[in-house]
Order: C-alpha cells, then structure tokens, then sequence
C-alpha cells in the first residue's frame, strides 16, 4: 500500500486499483472539533478535484476534494454516528471512502508523505 496526499489536505492509500480516501490529521486540526460529516452515496463518480463530502466542524464547514478520479466503492458509514473520530484517527479509521480509480496516472501529480510534510511546513 502507499499514501499520496494533496494541497488540500486530503490523502489516498492506494492498494492495486482501489483508494482509501480521508482527512489528513493536519487538516482535521486546522479544523478543530468535527462534529458532522457528509459522504456520498456508493456508486457515485467523481473525477478528480470534484468535491465529493462536506465536513463540519465547530470552526467551519469544508469541502472534501477527491484526490483522482473514481467511483465510490464504499462509504465509512461509521463517521454519521461518531464524526468526532475524524479527530482522534484522521488518517486511520475514520477514512471516508473507498474508490474505484479511473486512472492511476493520475496517482503521480500527488505528494509523498515526506513532500507533504514539508509542504505543511511551509504553511
């Protein structure tokens, strides 16, 4: 499995053609306490940059951008009932969905962890 990440703050753990899509911790700090979050509905299509799921926080609302292009597989359906876990485990369980990748090209405009990490610094 390897992890890409975007400028958005979003991260993909790719594993054959499909992607674990979430939150990244940095993002879920900036955001404070999450207190809902909306995801899609399996099945949908989003190209890459398409916001796909809205998080709520008590600071502000944010949109979700899926990081390539892809149908959704699976939605976390555990974030309805505990939102506040994108907080305590934003790049583990508290992923938000699982696509099917259109294009794994794509996978190669996206940071690595260590470029991420220096990208946030930076900010």
């Amino acid at each position: 499995m390897t992890t890409y990440y975007t400028k958005d703050h979003e991260w993909i753990r790719v594993e054959g053609d499909t992607g674990t899509v979430g939150i990244t911790a940095y993002a879920a700090g900036q955001l404070g306490d999450v207190v809902y979050v909306e995801l899609p509905e399996t099945g949908a299509k989003f190209a890459r940059g398409d916001d796909f799921a809205v998080v709520e926080s008590v600071k502000a609302a944010s949109d979700v951008y899926a990081p390539v292009s892809g149908s959704v597989l699976e939605v976390n359906g555990g974030l309805a009932d505990a939102p506040e876990s994108v907080n305590a485990a934003a790049e583990g369980d508290a992923w938000f969905v699982r696509l099917k990748l259109a294009d794994t090209a794509e996978l190669s405009g996206l940071m690595d962890e260590a470029a991420y990490t220096a990208f946030c610094e930076g900010l």
